[in-house]
């Protein structure tokens, strides 16, 4: 069986035979991988404890598949190339016969420093073309990588470096973005004040920041890579994986305020993340594929690394900001690199339609042949700008749906296949079987209906645990509805049965993209010293699509409130990372309060959202005039 759709005939053919012969049609998928043996049975599952298991018997290495098969015929071609920064450093560009050279002798590095199968590491690095070697390299020999975004702060290491007890940490001295320089080591250094499993700290030269390197547990990558290249580099056999072996955590911000560790493992998520990138992207030999996303997300595994190096493809990477040092940037790489496909979020869309049209002047966009949007739905002003401005009304877009629980994208167009509607993101994926659910557990049939997004069987490339905590799992994704994985998200089926994402469901917000507890915020301003108690949601902004507005029992006694808003900021900052910081910081008396003592966020959200003309009936409140109080408050505070 072919792996890539190329009609809506097919696309109709491939979703028929998906949900009827499941078995069949990812055997079928599976089949244009390589595989060190054949697997002996193609699924396995109940979504009652949850148990999911693809192609078990089978033995595989994902780094095979995304390296050493592409050797022979495109071995010179480009894998990956990478955009600095500072736009008068120089770029690099790896082919694949490099790309593979290089992650077998860092492969080597990770084994002389007691790195075997099954052990996790930490990757804490900037958007580099090491990053992506070490993420290779951990797979090449069956570690289990664990990467944390660069922005996160020293206490979000250590809980994530605590929780997969990881052996190792790769980081770096420090971290370019725009203007600033991120001293990347020295926040390692502050995590591993509380982190007793780790045993030693691989450290990269980036920015030349001054780093303390402690004797016996820190060693610099150059020198590591000098030592294996003096040995001849000889070469790093790829570890023979079973399909369901982890391949990877990667941590997501939870409602109990803990991260929790999503786990995918091999086989499914190899076969699912490269069906998904060459159907979605619609990819074609020799295209410059470019995902605007950090590697610290999903989006930057499957679909920076995993995904398009599987299918031979050319992928970018950008170290910088989309708005360093000037809003056309990314204008400037799409006509540097000639870039064929563009896969970049709503935010950032937003954040340079907001910037004018003076940034797109004289920029040669004609490579551009295909348009991607991720992260959160987009809004239809954005995607019409994308639609008009960027893809000149030629490129089609595929504004995807997916989580870092779902491995790939699960309902999506095709771009130049199937049908696209502003703002919808349309129909799911061959192998995808979503439905709608209501407050009581019933389905809801028929078109033109909205409820609880959730999937009723399961996918190659979905998550398999939460590490070292199953039950957790089990609760979040599987116990809200029978037999069923909930997204936690809301959607709208219109009469046409499409689907259209409406948002969260849940107490997590998704602020550019990235999804945040609500709980580890409240966390995070509760550890401040002025801090009674505080309530975060979320509400419409106009860049970020989600911003985070907080409410905040403060102690009486603080008499400079800019002050104490700029301190909380920076408390938050600390304990998670910029990211997370509140948009908005309204201080107030008291919380609506149900008599059991729950905090009614449903009111809190109106209030920020100034729809207060529809807060429902607040008369069950444990005292109904708290409310009153915060929207005359708020009222005050905007004014």
């Amino acid at each position: 069986m072919k792996l890539q759709i190329n009609s809506f005939e097919e696309y109709q053919e491939a979703y028929k035979k998906s949900v009827e012969q499941p078995e069949e049609f990812w055997a079928g998928v599976a089949d244009n991988f390589f595989w060190k043996k054949k697997w002996t049975n193609v699924l396995n599952w109940n979504f009652t404890e949850p148990s999911i298991k693809w192609f078990e018997g089978g033995k595989v290495n994902i780094t095979e598949n995304c390296l050493d098969r592409h050797i022979y015929q495109l071995g010179d071609q480009p894998a990956l190339i990478w955009e600095p920064n500072d736009p008068n450093e120089a770029h690099r560009i790896l082919t694949y016969k490099q790309l593979l050279q290089k992650v077998e002798t860092f492969a080597t590095v990770l084994k002389n420093n007691n790195i075997k199968k099954g052990d996790r590491v930490c990757i804490y690095l900037p958007m580099v073309p090491e990053l992506a070697i070490a993420v290779l390299a951990c797979a090449r020999i069956g570690a289990i990588h664990s990467v944390v975004f660069g922005g996160f702060s020293a206490q979000s290491i250590a809980d994530r470096i605590t929780d997969a007890e990881c052996k190792l940490v790769i980081t770096s001295d420090g971290s370019y973005r725009a203007k600033k320089v991120l001293e990347l080591k020295s926040i390692v250094d502050d995590a591993l004040m509380q982190c007793k499993s780790v045993e030693r700290v691989i450290v990269l030269t980036r920015t030349r920041t001054p780093v303390s390197m402690i004797k016996g547990r820190d060693v610099w990558w150059e020198d590591e890579i000098k030592k294996v290249e003096t040995q001849g580099n000889p070469p790093c056999p790829a570890e023979e994986m079973d399909a369901e072996d982890n391949l990877f955590i990667l941590y997501t911000s939870g409602s109990t305020g803990k991260p929790k560790g999503v786990v995918h493992t091999t086989g499914g998520y190899m076969v699912y993340t490269g069906y998904t990138f060459s159907n979605v992207f619609q990819y074609q030999p020799g295209e410059v594929y470019f995902c605007t996303a950090d590697i610290g997300w999903i989006t930057g595994h499957s679909y920076i690394i995993y995904g398009p190096l599987s299918q031979g493809a050319t992928t970018l990477m950008f170290e910088g900001t989309p708005t360093y040092p000037d809003a056309g940037r990314l204008w400037d790489i799409v006509e540097k690199y000639k870039v064929n496909i563009l896969y970049t979020a709503p935010t950032a869309i937003r954040s340079l339609m907001a910037f004018g049209d003076e940034f797109l002047e004289n920029k040669d966009l004609s490579s551009i042949r295909k348009l991607g949007s991720v992260g959160e739905p987009i809004n239809e002003e954005a995607w019409n700008w994308f639609n008009e401005k960027i893809g000149k009304g030629k490129a089609p877009i595929v504004d995807t749906w997916w989580q870092t629980e779902n491995g790939g994208i699960l309902i999506s167009p095709l771009a130049g296949i199937t049908p696209t509607i502003p703002g919808y993101a349309m129909s799911p994926l061959p192998g995808v079987q979503p439905c709608l659910m209501d407050e009581n557990g019933k389905e809801i049939e028929g078109n033109d209906v909205s409820g609880n997004l959730c999937i009723k069987f399961p996918w190659p490339g979905m998550l398999r645990t939460t590490w070292g905590d199953h039950e957790r799992c089990r609760q979040t994704y599987f116990a809200t509805y029978e037999n069923k994985y909930f997204t936690g998200d809301g959607c709208y089926r219109d009469k046409d049965g499409y689907y259209r994402i409406t948002g969260r469901v849940d107490d997590v917000l998704n602020v550019s993209g990235h999804r945040i507890g609500t709980a580890e915020v409240e966390n995070a301003i509760n550890m401040h010293a002025d801090v009674v108690e505080s309530a975060i949601v979320g509400y419409p902004h106009p860049v970020k699509g989600q911003g985070i507005y907080a409410y905040v029992i403060a102690n009486p006694h603080r008499e400079d409130a800019d002050k104490t808003r700029a301190d909380i900021l920076q408390t938050v900052s600390r304990l998670i990372g910029a990211i997370a910081k509140p948009d908005v910081i309204q201080f107030v008396t008291d919380l609506p309060k149900t008599r059991s003592g729950k905090i009614m966020r449903r009111i809190l959200r109106k209030i920020a959202e100034g729809d207060t003309g529809s807060l429902g009936d607040t008369s069950t409140l444990q005292d109904p005039t708290v409310v009153d109080s915060i929207i005359e408050a708020a009222k005050e505070f905007r004014g």
